[in-house]
């Protein structure tokens, strides 16, 4: 029952992956949205759930803005992770921040193949045309649709 708000999630992380590889932008709606949505599901979740989910979701908020603040990660980037972590159930925070390290590296690999494919050198994806950056909103959203499914693998 607590996976069910994640998985509602999915397309807002489509679009905010799609958003950031193709425009290094997510926008605010999404995140705006993803909070409407974790609101709705509020019935099905525990007060006490409900609780802890808020606390990580602020914690990571203030991390996020004083990565913002250093230039390691983009606006949206801090707001769709703060969004997302509505999302995570709190007895799996260890395995999604694991989750989340590994759709780090993937997303890493997916913009390296991108940026090396002849066939799309003329590509009007910002993130072809950006060196030396990496579009965190892939690698949010892999780790926001993959986490549930990981679970549901580990039991």
């Amino acid at each position: 029952m607590e996976l069910i708000p994640l998985l509602l999630m999915a397309p807002l992380l489509i679009w905010a992956g799609w958003s950031d590889a193709t425009r290094m932008r997510i926008p605010n709606l999404i995140s705006g949205l993803a909070i409407l949505l974790f609101l709705l599901c509020l019935p099905l979740l525990s007060w006490d759930e409900v609780g802890l989910r808020l606390i990580a979701a602020l914690v990571v908020l203030i991390v996020g803005i004083l990565t913002f603040a250093l230039n390691l990660f983009g606006g949206g980037d801090v707001k769709l992770l703060g969004a997302l972590t509505l999302f995570v159930p709190s007895i799996s925070w260890a395995l999604f921040a694991l989750v989340f390290a590994l759709s780090m590296l993937l997303a890493i690999g997916f913009v390296l193949l991108v940026r090396a494919a002849p066939w799309l050198k003329g590509s009007q994806w910002i993130v072809i045309r950006s060196p030396g950056t990496l579009p965190m909103g892939i690698a949010i959203a892999l780790a926001g649709l993959a986490h549930p499914f990981v679970l549901n693998a580990i039991g």
